[in-house]
């Protein structure tokens, strides 16, 4: 009896171990989907409502934020008036960000006198602004992203909630016409004034 109960009982513990594989290959499946499809939802959630390939050709997205010297400034002001030079960078008085900005001061009466708009923008605050402006004597406007919605909007933010080196060349229809993502800090300034000037 022990024998033939032995004997009858093996085929339905390989049954069981059949069974209890196929579910857990199931589910080892389902996981490897779903993980999958997480990491792909993660990634367009953390853009949040902002297009982080933003596209030559697309339209500027419009924001508002305040500037170095008190006034509050949007990019809508300039639609229909004169092209904008909006360049993204990481933080003030760095060495990088520092070149950049004095070479764009040093060719602002160029972009002046070509009729356009010239508007720097980082995650600093508009004291930080101020002080970077004072000690390297900046003329032109800086714009204060402190809550860094308008890096994310544009998808410039790092991971380490900085704005990416990135510059946006916006014609007066308020288009991307050009975007500079492997910036030169040095030579940004008068390759875009080169380019601006044809729009």
């Amino acid at each position: 009896m022990n024998g033939r109960n032995n004997y009858k009982a093996t085929p339905s513990i390989k049954h069981r171990l059949a069974l209890l594989c196929s579910v857990v290959a199931f589910a080892l499946a389902a996981s490897i989907t779903l993980a999958c499809g997480t990491s792909g939802s993660a990634n367009s959630g953390s853009t949040g409502d902002h297009d982080p390939k933003l596209a030559e050709g697309m339209a500027a997205p419009d924001f508002t934020l305040p500037s170095d010297d008190g006034r509050i400034v949007k990019l809508s002001d300039y639609k229909g008036k004169q092209p904008v030079v909006l360049y993204f960078y990481p933080k003030d008085e760095t060495p990088g960000c520092t070149k950049q900005a004095c070479s764009f001061r040093d060719n602002f009466k160029a972009f002046r006198d070509a009729g356009i708009e010239v508007l720097g923008v980082s995650v600093d605050t508009v004291d930080s602004h101020k002080e970077f402006k004072r000690n390297q004597k900046l003329n032109f406007t800086l714009l204060a992203d402190d809550k860094k919605e308008v890096s994310k909007q544009y998808g410039v933010l790092s991971e380490r909630g900085y704005s990416s080196r990135v510059t946006f060349v916006i014609d007066k229809e308020g288009m991307v016409r050009k975007i500079y993502r492997n910036v030169d800090p040095v030579a940004n300034a008068t390759e875009t004034l080169a380019f601006a000037k044809t729009l």
